[in-house]
């Protein structure tokens, strides 16, 4: 990166934000920053609107633990009636949901984690929303479960582990399926194409 020295502050402290967000470089922070600079002024307070607002308007849902407008009680999806409440697939993320939704092949909920369990991180399964996903799927009478982890050591640890509570939970009535291995390993379902995805939602199996 540029000697802080030859920039004005202003804009080494954004360039300093910019690389501070995963997977920007140096490099690219400075693009970022010189573009936003370089703009339309307009749309720079857009951008300072839109990330000073991003916090307040925004929650997860206490149901799906998606995320949600702040001025919806519930997910969308979960609250839409033509939904298939009974089926539910099982994703680490909130952009998952999202992957998966744009195969336009999935008519059910969505249950979020918030993470993969991942000691060497100090993600436990305390820190995941597994509780809360025994207790809706007792609610909900849910008859399948898809276990959409990503296709890494900590996915699959975790669809073991959420495999083993519903059973000890008393919910080996539900059926419990995986995608099929169309997922490469190491691809998080954020960046699989949808083709991929598609073929893989219709290939699960059952565990």
């Amino acid at each position: 990166m540029n000697n802080n020295s030859a920039l004005p502050r202003a804009l080494t402290e954004l360039i300093e934000t910019f690389g501070n967000l995963p997977g920007v470089g140096a490099r690219t922070a400075e693009r970022y920053s010189y573009a936003v600079l370089k703009g339309d002024k307009t749309k720079a307070a857009k951008l300072a609107r839109s990330l000073e607002n991003l916090h307040a308007q925004i929650k997860l849902c206490q149901k799906t633990f998606a995320l949600i407008d702040a001025s919806d009680e519930i997910s969308p999806l979960y609250a839409d009636a033509t939904r298939n409440r009974q089926l539910v697939a099982i994703v680490e993320e909130p952009f998952d949901v999202v992957a998966l939704e744009n195969t336009g092949q999935f008519k059910g909920t969505y249950h979020v984690l918030g993470g993969a369990i991942s000691p060497i991180d100090g993600v436990g399964p305390e820190q995941l929303h597994i509780p809360e996903l025994i207790q809706r799927l007792k609610d909900d009478e849910t008859t399948e479960v898809i276990l959409a982890t990503n296709a890494s050591v900590e996915g699959e640890s975790t669809a073991l582990y959420i495999q083993k509570q519903l059973e000890e939970a008393d919910l080996k009535d539900v059926r419990i399926t995986r995608l099929a291995r169309g997922l490469p390993i190491g691809v998080d379902l954020e960046y699989a194409d949808q083709i991929t995805l598609s073929h893989a939602l219709n290939g699960r199996r059952e565990l």
